[in-house]
């Protein structure tokens, strides 16, 4: 497991305010972890980028955790040619809407416009929705 430390870039804290009053647990990891992870909370055994896992309201407790896998970070910074901070934004963005009850895969395009909008405000590269349906 990786400290946040090494890798948080402090734009996190900035659109996780924008978006909520609440706490959220971040955990990085690298592909092994993911994988396992993917597999025993979805059934997919191969690792994947990002994963949220909303938790049911509870004073004093986060609103859910987002795991952030840092091997699929670098890969995607260096393939669509940002930087890794850039990369770790857009998929802590992308689980903290899904935290929130935003679902791409089911709404009319709420997520994505959402995102866009956080995208425009921080001067972000693309979406990962965005990139999602291109790939």
């Amino acid at each position: 497991m990786i400290l946040c430390d090494d890798v948080y870039p402090a734009i996190l804290d900035e659109i996780a305010d924008f978006l909520t009053n609440g706490e959220i647990e971040l955990v990085f990891v690298e592909s092994d972890e993911m994988r396992k992870i993917n597999h025993k909370s979805r059934g997919i055994d191969e690792p994947t980028d990002v994963l949220s896992f909303p938790i049911q309201y509870a004073p004093h407790f986060p609103l859910g955790s987002i795991v952030i896998n840092l091997d699929k970070v670098a890969q995607k910074a260096n393939e669509f040619n940002h930087s890794q901070d850039d990369e770790i934004a857009l998929l802590f963005t992308h689980g903290l809407l899904h935290i929130l009850g935003y679902d791409h895969e089911n709404d009319d395009g709420e997520m994505r416009r959402k995102e866009i909008e956080i995208i425009q405000k921080w001067d972000l590269p693309q979406s990962l929705i965005v990139r999602t349906i291109q790939e």
